[in-house]
């Protein structure tokens, strides 16, 4: 019962840290890129794909295999309707992620630039998708029958 409750908590983290992370991110890029520096937004976009989004990917691709542990020690059966739209949750977010890394990397490569308009739509885009398909999951993660 205490490996039921400690895996619990850590997935419970798990899934307050990811969208959290995601907000502050975008949050901080929003900023440097509403000051005008070029060489600020270029750093915090490096830091962001270097650190920031692996660690946040390594926390995505965590809470599968903790919520996966969860249910086993349940006893739930893993054909279960909801768990199964999780998963298909989860590879709409993974999607997401690397097409949200494609457009920072397009991002970046413009260098002192300044981005265009439809680059920075097509990123805000993309990052509140990833948002709303983890509230999504999260609702349905939180409708579950007990």
């Amino acid at each position: 019962m205490e490996h039921y409750l400690l895996l619990k908590i850590v997935h419970s983290a798990l899934a307050v840290l990811l969208p959290l992370g995601l907000i502050a991110h975008a949050v901080m890029l929003w900023r440097a890129w509403r000051r005008g520096d070029a060489a600020v937004l270029q750093r915090k976009l490096r830091n962001t794909r270097r650190f920031s989004l692996p660690a946040l990917g390594l926390v995505a691709l965590a809470m599968p295999i903790t919520g996966w542990w969860l249910v086993h020690l349940a006893g739930w059966p893993l054909g279960q309707l909801w768990l199964l739209i999780s998963a298909f949750l989860f590879a709409v977010l993974v999607i997401l992620g690397l097409l949200l890394n494609g457009r920072l990397a397009a991002w970046q490569a413009l260098g002192d630039s300044p981005a265009p308009v439809k680059l920075l739509r097509f990123t805000a885009a993309y990052a509140l998708l990833i948002l709303l398909v983890l509230l999504a999951t999260f609702a349905l993660m939180g409708a579950k029958p007990v």
